[in-house]
This record gives C-alpha cells, sequence and structure tokens, in this order.
C-alpha cells in the first residue's frame, strides 16, 4: 500500500489520457479504458462527476487514491469472489504500455475483459442520498418496505440491496426494485449478485468500522468472465460510497464524509441547476476534497509505503 503524502499526489495531474498507440474504447467519468487485445488497460483520471456530470476542475491525484483503496479491496475481497484486476504493476504491463508508464504508475490496472452487467447493485447499511428520500415520500426504498419513525442517516435493522439501472454518460441511474433485476439479467444471476454484494459490503463496513470510518451505502459493479460472475471496476470508494467518520456520527441530519459528497453540498449550496456543463470549484473545495479522500486511504490502509 502507499502513504499518501500530499505532495507526492500533486506531482501530477491527470485530466484525461490520450495514449496515441493504443485504443481508446471508452472515457466514463473517471476512467479511461484501452483495448489491448486480450485484456483492458483501466486509467483512473484527476476527473471528478457530481449528479452524473463531470465537473471542470479535476482533483489532483484522485485517480491515484481511487485505484489504491480499489486494490486493498480487491485483494480482501477475493476470498468471497474473484475480480477482474490482472496487475497493477507498471512494470509487468504489455510492452505497448511503455511509453506511458509514469502516467500510469499507481493509478491504472490490467484487468481481464469482462462483460459488465447492465445493473448496478447498491447496498445500503443506513438510510441516506435518494434512500431517504424514497423513505420519506414512500416508506420504503426500491420497493422495501422500513419501519417507520427512521430518522435520516439511522443505521438500517440490515443492509439494503436497493439496485439500480446503468445509464449512460450525463444521465442518472434510477432505482430499481429487485424484479426489475430478474428481469434484466434472469432469477439465478440476480440472486448471486445480492448475495455476494450484501456479503462484500458486510465485509468491508466491518473492516471499515474497526478503523473508524462507517460505510453507510455503497454500488458494486459485476461481470461475467468465461461464463463466471467476477467483480469489476472499483470497490468501496470514496466515489462509489459514502464514507462517514465514525467519531462525529449522529442520526438525525447529514452527516460529515470522506467522500464527495462534499462536492455534492458545495454544488447544492449555489443552486446549480444539475445539468451540464458543470460550474467551477473554488480551490478550497478542490483541496478539501483531495484531503478527504487522502484520510480515507490512509485510514482503512494503514499505508507505509510512498507513492
Amino acid at each position: 500500500m502507499i502513504n499518501a503524502k500530499r505532495e507526492n499526489i500533486m506531482e501530477q495531474t491527470v485530466i484525461e489520457t490520450d495514449f496515441k498507440k493504443l485504443d481508446l474504447i471508452k472515457r466514463g467519468k473517471v476512467r479511461d479504458i484501452y483495448d489491448l487485445g486480450d485484456r483492458l488497460l483501466m486509467v483512473a483520471t484527476d476527473r471528478i462527476s457530481a449528479f452524473d456530470v463531470i465537473m471542470p476542475d479535476p482533483v489532483p491525484g484522485k485517480g491515484k487514491i481511487l485505484t489504491q483503496i480499489s486494490l486493498f479491496w480487491f485483494e480482501i475481497m477475493k476470498s468471497l469472489l474473484p475480480h477482474h484486476v490482472i496487475s497493477s504493476d507498471v512494470d509487468n504491463f504489455p510492452d505497448i504500455c511503455k511509453p506511458y508508464t509514469e502516467i500510469l504508475r499507481h493509478r491504472s490496472m490490467l484487468v481481464k475483459k469482462a462483460e459488465p452487467l447492465p445493473v448496478e447493485c447498491v447496498v445500503r447499511g443506513y438510510i441516506s442520498g435518494s434512500g431517504w428520500k424514497d423513505y420519506q415520500e414512500t416508506g420504503s426504498i426500491c420497493g422495501i418496505k422500513l419501519p417507520k419513525g427512521l430518522k435520516e442517516s439511522d443505521k438500517l435493522p440490515e443492509p439494503l440491496f436497493t439496485p439500480s439501472t446503468k445509464e449512460e454518460l450525463g444521465f442518472h441511474d434510477v432505482n430499481i426494485d429487485f424484479d426489475t433485476v430478474v428481469t434484466k439479467i434472469g432469477e439465478t444471476l440476480a440472486d448471486n449478485v445480492r448475495t455476494i454484494s450484501l456479503a462484500i459490503y458486510k465485509k468491508g463496513a466491518e473492516l471499515a468500522n474497526e478503523r473508524g470510518i462507517i460505510i453507510a451505502d455503497t454500488k458494486f459493479e459485476f461481470g461475467l468472465f468465461e461464463n463466471n460472475l467476477i467483480l469489476i471496476d472499483e470497490v468501496l470508494t470514496p466515489d462509489s460510497s459514502r464514507f462517514w467518520p465514525g467519531e462525529s456520527y449522529k442520526p438525525g441530519g447529514v452527516q460529515k464524509s470522506f467522500d464527495k459528497q462534499y462536492v455534492r453540498d458545495y454544488l447544492i449550496s449555489i443552486n446549480w441547476n444539475k445539468k451540464p456543463p458543470g460550474p467551477r470549484l473554488p480551490k478550497y473545495i478542490i483541496t478539501n476534497t483531495r484531503d478527504k479522500y487522502l484520510e480515507a486511504l490512509n485510514q482503512l490502509t494503514a499505508a507505509s509505503h510512498a507513492l
């Protein structure tokens, strides 16, 4: 693991990659993905999105932080489910990647070519965000009835599998019920992803809690590789999850966070309409966001090696 010191993180900011010798097949909210034939090269940039819109200002070093957190969790979760990572050591990447070694270092993974499932596998251990909004309106989340009288940020009696659609860039994911997941991918696979999503969340939440972080909710992505289910994309990062400091947790309102909720809260405060283009972010928002991500990385991983 790494000791993510601020000066090392800031050495290089990558807004997007343009590797002329490689075949770019997708540019997502954060990751640029290249086709290497029998494998994919996944590169985490420093872009940050909120409300499904990419902001014009990057967060320096964010891609490195996200990659290191994901690698930490992939290793921990491999006893529950295989993952897509082949290597994160750039010195072992194919020769065609060599000209881009310094850009790729610490922010890239060589991964298996899996067929992604067309659903976002969301797990909620606490009631917040869109789940809190749904509960206020219906008393349920994704069709799952909940006890009356819950407060915002309350811990749920049991973690819930609350899936959503997986929309293209610029469109909002939509919460769906389990029956819709069955329609999309079949009953057996739907049961499998629900079971493994809950298992991964519970294992991750327990470890994070021991290190002072509450994982309020998160989303996973899965794919099929050689007809077997595997874990792909990113795992339990501040981009895909709500991370709350355990020491300041108090149900009944919005919590302090280690994640990009800080950026969302700023955007809400300026009454942005949540449509492209995103507004410029003040320097203090960028700096504080980076520091929150760094704190999450170092607290989770007890990092010991410099970037």
